[in-house]
Formats: C-alpha cells, structure tokens, sequence
C-alpha cells in the first residue's frame, strides 16, 4: 500500500484577529485536513510593526477547541524558548490536544526579532548547534524521569518534565541545509520540510537527504517530507490564472517563488496532478498556505474535489 499522504493547513495568524483563526481551525478540522501550522515569529513578516500572535500560545487555544487536527509550527528556531520550558510547553500543549503536537525546528533568520527581543543570533552553524541541543533536551525530558545536560549554549540540572506528553511529539525540522540540517533531520527528526522558498529544488533536496540518511545508517521511509507551499486553486481556468497572477505579485519570491512553473495551482483538476508530481518526487505531506483573504473558502473546493484523490492512501 502506499504512504499516506498528509495534507497541513496554515492558519490565519499576521493581521487577522483571533475569531479568524478559531474559525478558520474550526473549519479545517471539520474538513477533514490532517495538520493545521503556524509560523513562529515574534514579529510579522516583513515588517517588525505587523500584527502577529506568539505561536504556541495560539496552538494552546486551538488544541482547546479543535478534536482531531494535528498541530504545528513552521518553525521555531533554537533561541526564542529555554529548550527545557519549551518541553513542558509542548507537554502541557499535548496533554490539552490529547496527543496531537508537532514540533517544527528551524534555524530562525529574522535577526531583527531576536535581537529587538534581547535574544542571542548566533552564527548560522550556532543557531544549527541549537537545535541539535533542543533536539536532544526535547527527547531526553519526555522519555527519562530527569536530565542533566551540559551543552554550549542550554545547561540543565536534574531537571523533570511531567507530565510527559500523551505521546511524544513528532519532531518537523525545516530548512534547506544538505549537509548539517539535514544530519540533524535524520538524526532526530520524523519529518523534514522542504521551504516554500525551496520547493523548486525538490528533486535535490530530497536526493540530498537521502544521502545523508545512506551516510549515517537512516531509512529514508522513515521520514515524512512535506513541502511548505501556497495553493491557488479556483473552479475555473480564467479564475485560476488571474488568482495566480495576484498571488505572485504579492508573495515575490518567498511564498510564490517559481510558483508558475513548479508550484501548485490551478482548477482542482490541475491541483490534483501539480500534486501528483510532488509525490512522484517522493514528497508525502504538504503545509499548505491558500491563497485568499478568507482561507477557507479555496480551503472547501480542495476538500470537495482535491482530497478524494489521495483519500485510498490517507
């Protein structure tokens, strides 16, 4: 049988007001959508002065209200959380959803809200070094009665977590990095995702971290990898491309970077095989961003007439 393949959703989170997120997870929950994200930034997405909710703060309120959705960040890098409160945060969090968070890493990139926050930005390969350090305190806290660590940049002395999580949380790193990342992915991880700003070098990323799991003694079907994307889908051809025109001025070359030639768009029809093509590549998740002011409307015509196409793996 073949891999199921899983289906995220983000969720309305820079300048939109909670009512628009509650709906907006209510309704993706009820859709049948197996993952709702957000990201985690402390400031909004360019500039430092747009609206934006604290990440695990509005998973907690969405785990609250929702019943089987799973639920992530795309992502949270190293520095924003002493690694072993995030543990019990995450804990906390999995006990509320019974059973259903997904830990998200990343390196973090957005200097300005780290340092307008008094946070370290460390080097590049520092802020990679934290992860792997958060990695380890994550995993050690939710299975051993207390830990101690001595790491470069986290300490921990006999430190407890309980409760433990329902289960222990999934751990998602994302990035494109193919040689430290992407160790620490197959090290660590039970998902990696591939970065909108990446997805047109999947086939290559994907190659590479087959590499490093033939390196270090890793089964590649062990790993899930999801691609981060924006979805434009609309019931008509001249829809599709006059969203997708909008969607490109507006995304540039982050969310909509190659949108045209590798990403997903177009009728549900089109969708299905832009998809298809993912999968064939050896993607098995996707972290969708619909492209609209209310999500949840191309989030229905993607339930109705794109998820009954994948619905014998899932």
């Amino acid at each position: 049988m073949a891999n199921p393949i899983h289906f995220g959703v983000t969720l309305p989170q820079i300048k939109r007001s909670w009512a628009e997120a509650r709906d907006a997870a209510l309704e993706f929950d009820r859709l049948g959508y197996d993952s709702v994200w957000v990201c985690d930034h402390m400031y909004g997405v360019p500039m430092p002065n747009l609206p934006i909710f604290e990440a695990w703060s509005q998973l907690a309120a969405v785990a609250a209200i929702t019943e089987r959705v799973q639920l992530g960040t795309l992502v949270t890098p190293p520095f924003f959380r002493n690694p072993a409160v995030f543990a019990k945060q995450v804990a906390t969090i999995d006990h509320v959803s019974n059973g259903r968070t997904i830990v998200g890493l990343g390196a973090g990139w957005f200097d300005s809200e780290f340092t307008g926050y008094g946070l370290p930005f460390p080097s590049t390969r520092e802020r990679l070094r934290g992860i792997e350090e958060t990695c380890e305190i994550l995993t050690r806290l939710w299975t051993e009665p207390s830990v101690t660590f001595e790491g470069k940049h986290f300490q921990l002395k006999d430190a407890v977590c309980e409760p433990k999580p329902v289960r222990r949380p999934p751990i998602l790193i994302g990035g494109g990095g193919e040689k430290i990342l992407m160790g620490l992915v197959v090290k660590y991880a039970q998902m990696w995702n591939n970065l909108a700003a990446f997805q047109h070098e999947l086939p290559q990323k994907i190659a590479a971290l087959r590499r490093r799991c033939d390196e270090l003694g890793r089964d590649f079907a062990e790993i899930e990898v999801s691609q981060q994307c924006t979805v434009v889908i609309a019931a008509t051809d001249d829809e599709a491309t006059a969203a997708l025109a909008k969607a490109s001025r507006i995304y540039g070359g982050h969310m909509g970077a190659a949108i045209e030639e590798h990403g997903i768009w177009g009728t549900p029809a089109q969708v299905v095989e832009r998809i298809e093509r993912h999968v064939k590549l050896g993607c098995t998740g996707f972290v969708i961003e619909f492209f609209g002011r209310d999500t949840r409307e191309p989030a229905r015509l993607f339930a109705e007439q794109v998820l009954p196409a994948f619905a014998a793996g899932r």
